[in-house]
């Protein structure tokens, strides 16, 4: 493995990437590492695959079919990255596949998927098998980490942001159209889900890590990055 931390993000936006990045900055506090999004591809039109949930289903359909049918087989991929991120949303669960103008293929496993909140954990199991099921797997494979926010990764965010709001003690993981509550802050301390102003809050992301990691996925992803870390350094 390179000195520094070869990371590849396969995410449904931008704004995920900031997140993700404040969040192993905080966690990756005494390992280099330079982040590549990949997928979504920088441009305008979001890349050729798309953005969103779509995008991330295609890339993984292109990844698995240059590994014969298996992103842990994509001998490209990981020859130029030491790790691979991929990100979806939870929310996800509660689509169609009709939603995303997606036809599904025979092992591809169903969505809807989405079960009951609380536990977060019950669909973003289910969730989580979907994803893998889309890169021909059946178990995370070695070398990559999936991270799943509940519902999105503005749970994250206001988290981060703003404690008090309604929504961290009502539960935020299985709060409903969170990304609302970004605009219901008071005006001088609002912000909107854009890639300028989750910029200029990132630094604010990463000091408030601890305090995101109380969140049962936000905590999940970090034991399950420096757990694959910690096996790639043995």
């Amino acid at each position: 493995m390179s000195d520094s931390l070869r990371i590849a993000l396969v995410a449904e936006g931008p704004t995920d990437r900031i997140v993700i990045e404040a969040a192993l900055n905080a966690i990756l506090t005494d390992r280099s590492f330079r982040l590549t999004q990949i997928q979504p591809e920088g441009s305008a039109a979001f890349g050729r695959l798309g953005g969103g949930w779509p995008g991330v289903y295609k890339w993984c359909k292109q990844s698995a079919e240059r590994g014969n049918g298996k992103l842990s087989e994509d001998g490209i991929l990981f020859l130029n990255y030491d790790l691979v991120i991929l990100h979806l949303d939870a929310d996800v669960a509660g689509f169609q596949y009709s939603t995303g103008n997606v036809t599904p293929v025979e092992d591809d496993l169903p969505l809807p998927c989405e079960k009951p909140c609380p536990p977060a954990s019950d669909t973003t199991d289910a969730l989580r098998s979907v994803l893998l099921s889309w890169c021909g797997e059946t178990e995370v494979p070695l070398k990559t980490v999936i991270c799943m926010p509940s519902k999105a990764p503005e749970a994250w965010v206001v988290t981060a942001l703003f404690p008090n709001d309604v929504s961290v003690s009502r539960g935020i993981e299985c709060y409903p159209e969170i990304e609302g509550r970004l605009a219901q802050q008071p005006k001088a301390k609002r912000i909107r889900k854009t890639v300028s102003d989750y910029r200029d809050k990132a630094d604010e992301l990463t000091e408030a890590w601890p305090r995101i990691a109380t969140l049962g996925e936000a905590r999940r992803f970090q034991d399950e990055l420096l757990r694959v870390v910690s096996a790639e350094t043995a």
